[in-house]
Formats: C-alpha cells, structure tokens, sequence
C-alpha cells in the first residue's frame, strides 16, 4: 500500500488565496472601523463645542419688572 503524504499543489494554493482574501478583508474592515470611530470623535468634539458655545451666563440674569 503506497500513502503519499504531499498535498496537490492546487489545494495549497486554494487555502492560500482564500487565506489572503480573508485577511484582506479583515485589514478593510478594521481601517473603515478606525475612520468611523475618528469620525465620531469629530462629532462628539463639535457636539460639546456647540454647546458651550450655546451657553451664554448673561441671559437670564438681569430682568425688568413693571406692574
């Protein structure tokens, strides 16, 4: 009874093609990961500007009152 141990060649290059794929798509989904989360930390920093900006300590303070 023979038994080769060696793979066909073409299998390897399969499970290696399908292996880069797959590790292509792992590297694109983490860098549009990292730029969605830059984008909202753009956000949330131009979220709190506005409302500190929004707030204004003079409004409010001084009223006139006639009956």
């Amino acid at each position: 009874m023979d038994v080769s141990m060696a793979a066909p060649t073409g299998l390897i290059q399969d499970v290696s093609t399908a292996l880069s794929a797959a590790r292509l798509g792992n590297e694109v989904g983490m860098q549009m990961l990292s730029k969605t989360l830059e984008t909202q930390d753009a956000m949330g920093a131009s979220m709190i500007r506005m409302m500190e900006n929004s707030v204004n300590p003079a409004v409010g303070g001084n009223f006139d009152m006639s009956v």
